[in-house]
């Protein structure tokens, strides 16, 4: 029976996309809970360790992770129910409201479920179904994760990127998505290479031009598609980090002395990369190189 369905998901490859973008609108929940919880899971344990370094009494919480409590309304502390909590379907069904109090709820739920579907399904439909397409899932669903809680907080958590260096490095042993020499020299050469512009940005005008989270970031990427990869990652997210900070500036009046978290334009370039970039790459040398 298994053996079935593994043959046909791999002759047909739009019930494979179709699939894994229902899968990927479920993932999107749990996401959601990730891009919430676990920054405040961090900012806890950072007080209670100065707490405990300052030799003061550490504040005590109740249990508080990605599993527990269950998820509840903000407003009433109404428990949301699992039909309350099917992806998409029942913040349209709900009109986008609280079942038991009418408070509204934020769209960002449902968009980043519908986000994480569409990504899903577009990664599948570009892998196929083989062993490469459940990495490529697991760090496209990462990225999303990484994308909103940089967004939210400039911050980009080890909880994540330390693990995702890890992983990208076994892949190399195997040859999935690039070579373990390759894997190593980009990972390395991937830290250093933003490390190294921090570095002079900040001797030149006393400032940090980014997180050290960047850096872990992009040595992701170096660890996962080798150091070949690695310019053309840090060329597609400079035009469109410079493309958006330009716009925000102009149309919406930012402030640009606000910072921009560079971490989502990594993240949109290294997902960019692994989908396409040999098929960039190709395309620059046929038309922009050769005569």
């Amino acid at each position: 029976m298994l053996n079935t369905l593994i043959d046909l998901l791999q002759a047909e490859l739009g019930l494979t996309v179709v699939l894994f973008a229902l899968l990927g609108l479920f993932i999107g929940s749990f996401l959601n809970v990730v891009i919430y919880r676990l920054p405040v899971m961090m900012q806890r344990s950072w007080r209670s360790q100065c707490q405990e370094l300052l030799k003061q009494e550490i504040e005590s919480y109740d249990r508080f992770n990605l599993a527990t409590p269950a998820s509840r309304c903000p407003s009433c502390g109404h428990k949301i129910g699992a039909f309350e909590n099917i992806p998409v379907l029942s913040y349209l069904l709900q009109k986008g409201q609280c079942k038991h109090c009418a408070t509204k709820i934020s769209p960002r739920y449902p968009i980043i479920e519908l986000l994480t579907g569409i990504i899903s399904g577009v990664v599948a439909w570009q892998v196929g179904f083989a062993w490469p397409l459940a990495f490529a899932l697991l760090l496209s669903w990462a990225l999303i994760a990484l994308t909103f809680i940089d967004f939210d907080h400039q911050l980009l958590p080890d909880d994540i990127t330390l693990p995702l260096l890890w992983i990208g490095l076994l892949l190399s042993l195997f040859g999935i998505f690039t070579d373990m020499q390759s894997s190593i020299i980009g990972a390395v050469a991937g830290y250093l290479s933003l490390w190294t512009v921090y570095q002079l940005f900040k001797l030149i005008t006393g400032k940090e031009g980014m997180g050290y989270g960047d850096f872990k970031l992009l040595a992701v990427f170096g660890a996962w598609f080798g150091w070949q990869a690695l310019p053309m990652v840090i060329l597609l997210s400079s035009l469109v980090g410079a493309a958006v900070g330009v716009s925000l500036i102009l149309f919406l009046g930012r402030d640009r002395q606000l910072p921009i978290p560079f971490g989502p334009y990594l993240a949109a370039a290294g997902w960019i990369a692994m989908l396409w970039g040999d098929a960039i790459v190709s395309g620059y040398w046929r038309y922009m190189v050769q005569p």
